[in-house]
């Protein structure tokens, strides 16, 4: 088990948003429990990658300890050219690629996880697609972020952001006036 100091970062460390990151993007199958040192490989041969992880408190040895979680188990993002695939696959943590064919969805959807992640919010793995109504954030970090409201109360609400390619999603805790519904 990692110390949190000890992980890789979610993004590849030379940008400050996935958005920076040209080229194709491509899903990697990592074999399992695998996902934190492909991403060490990825950053020592320069391609660029996102792992979405967040904290997660154990009880193990007696004492709560707090570790990096990623967030879709066994799966990197990752993007670059031909030959950059060819590195990643190289690496023998990998039981194959996915190939993404509608690119600008697939990264339009990575930015609301991203978002997600770089605004503190509650996030938790969701692993499968919800049944329920649309809605946007209209305010705060993660403004224009759409998703599917999956439980309410009076002030919270509980929204996954989906990645259609992957059906799974990110379940997102957040203040329920800030949503609006989409039609």
């Amino acid at each position: 088990m990692l110390s949190l100091s000890e992980n890789p970062s979610i993004l590849t460390p030379e940008v400050e948003s996935l958005t920076e990151l040209c080229g194709t993007w491509w899903i990697a199958y990592t074999r399992p429990r695998f996902e934190k040192a492909f991403a060490w490989d990825l950053c020592s041969y320069g391609i660029g990658y996102f792992l979405p992880m967040y904290e997660k408190t154990i009880f193990s040895g007696g004492r709560n300890r707090h570790l990096m979680s990623p967030l879709f188990k066994s799966y990197v993002f990752f993007c670059g050219t031909e030959q950059d695939r060819y590195m990643a696959m190289r690496t023998n943590r990998l039981c194959h690629t996915v190939d993404v064919a509608d690119q600008e969805r697939l990264v339009e959807e990575l930015v609301s996880i991203e978002s997600a992640l770089l605004s503190k919010a509650v996030v938790d793995a969701y692993p499968n697609l919800p049944v329920g109504s649309r809605c946007r954030i209209v305010s705060g970090p993660m403004r224009s972020t759409e998703g599917v409201v999956v439980e309410r109360n009076c002030a919270r609400a509980r929204m996954v952001i989906e990645v259609t390619i992957l059906t799974q999603g990110a379940l997102v805790e957040i203040d329920a006036d800030i949503l609006e519904p989409l039609e």
